[in-house]
């Protein structure tokens, strides 16, 4: 029974997303909430200029509403929305700001930075509210160890970290539509083995909503996410992470956008120690673009990438 609530949560969630795009998207555009494209970009990236974005919000409601229709309404599923919908609403306020001064930078680093921490210290109080284990699990290995109250710090990094991870993979049509429902698919599969139906059916209406997007979102795109969506995703990831206690398979799981994030340090640690770039441009999916692989080339060989992580991810959570 769980298994067919949790597929028609994701049926629902794609269809409501699948709905909203028609609605949102000339919406979008008529408001002149388009795109602005960095100017030392890929030069086949100027003709995106005015797309529209903030196309999260469709993700974000999508996902909501499926939720709120087939989730239980206790405390996992409150500090699932509140993280995702939290971290979305300052990729809202980021989005806004690009719109509004017409620029490709929004929030400060630190305005953004605050926003983040401020939602993350919230899931640390709710997580705490409903007894959640400071226990690490060493995954294959059947062996945890306690963190105790230095768990919370871990928790807040580990949000930063990957909502932005999440957020510099979103550079190309469809690549990060496509890489996060295949690592929130992967946690659907850990949560329904451990027996977390609630957990199972969020992750569930995010896969649903994240290929729902996808129908407008893949090259050429109609709509991008914008921060809104991609933080907001990075956010709820994490916590679903947490709540399956599957912490560390993230790394693996989410490997994609570990890699994405570490080439931008890489690349900035290179550059200012040795005056040298390692890439020829960050995030590492623009570096492909520049040897010469064309948009969708990239795009697949790294949803391909994130299947096969996903898969060792759950290979070695013991799942498949």
């Amino acid at each position: 029974m769980d298994f067919n609530i949790v597929m028609i949560t994701l049926g629902v969630a794609f269809l409501l997303a699948v709905i909203m795009g028609p609605l949102f998207i000339p919406l979008l555009r008529r408001l002149k909430f388009g795109q602005q494209v960095r100017g030392d970009g890929p030069q086949s990236h100027l003709k995106k200029s005015g797309t529209p974005t903030m196309g999260g919000i469709i993700i974000m409601l999508a996902l909501a509403l499926a939720v709120l229709r087939f989730g239980e309404p206790n405390m996992e599923t409150v500090t699932l929305l509140i993280a995702t919908l939290g971290y979305g609403f300052v990729g809202f306020l980021d989005d806004y700001i690009k719109i509004l001064f017409k620029r490709s930078l929004g929030l400060t680093a630190r305005q953004k930075l605050l926003g983040q921490l401020v939602v993350s210290i919230v899931v640390c109080v709710l997580l705490v509210q409903m007894g959640h284990s400071t226990d690490i699990r060493i995954p294959y290995l059947h062996f945890s160890f306690d963190l105790g109250w230095l768990y919370f710090p871990f928790v807040v990094f580990l949000m930063l970290g990957t909502s932005n991870a999440v957020n510099f993979t979103d550079g190309l049509d469809g690549l990060l539509a496509g890489t996060s429902a295949i690592a929130f698919g992967a946690y659907a599969v850990i949560a329904l083995n451990n027996t977390q139906p609630n957990i199972a059916i969020f992750s569930a209406a995010v896969v649903g909503a994240v290929l729902g997007f996808l129908v407008f979102n893949a090259h050429p795109a109609k709509v991008f996410m914008g921060d809104t969506g991609s933080l907001g995703l990075g956010g709820g990831l994490t916590v679903v992470a947490l709540l399956t206690k599957a912490e560390l398979l993230l790394a693996l799981i989410g490997g994609v956008f570990l890699v994405e994030i570490l080439s931008v340090i890489i690349q900035v640690v290179s550059f200012k120690t040795r005056g040298k770039r390692v890439f020829k441009m960050s995030p590492i999916h623009h570096h492909f673009e520049l040897v010469g692989w064309s948009e969708w080339r990239v795009v697949i060989s790294f949803w391909t990438a994130g299947l096969i992580l996903a898969g060792i991810g759950l290979y070695i959570n013991e799942v498949l």
